[in-house]
């Protein structure tokens, strides 16, 4: 994502919605998010859908290294000779 035009995409909502069409458009060529303000505070992001599908899978990966980072503080892991011998246990079933 690159970062901010606040001269270009902090609008108030009804600037967005008069220009919505538009700005929709440029929001993919652009790369950048659109903050909508209503009484002159922000009240919502607007983001292309890939940077949408981005930032969820950076979300998830990071709780994914967190969560191991707390199974492997908690002792909740195996050593490799132990998860070998699962594996092999678990796929000559198979």
């Amino acid at each position: 994502m690159t970062h901010l035009q606040i001269s270009e995409d902090i609008l108030p909502l009804g600037q967005f919605k008069t220009q919505a069409s538009q700005l929709l458009k440029c929001l993919n060529s652009h790369n950048r998010p659109i903050v909508i303000t209503q009484n002159g505070k922000p009240a919502a992001v607007v983001l292309s859908p890939a940077e949408f599908d981005r930032l969820n899978t950076q979300a998830r990966f990071i709780f994914a290294v967190q969560q191991g980072l707390n199974d492997e503080q908690a002792g909740r892991v195996i050593d490799d000779d132990a998860l070998d011998a699962i594996l092999e246990r678990e796929l000559s079933t198979v």
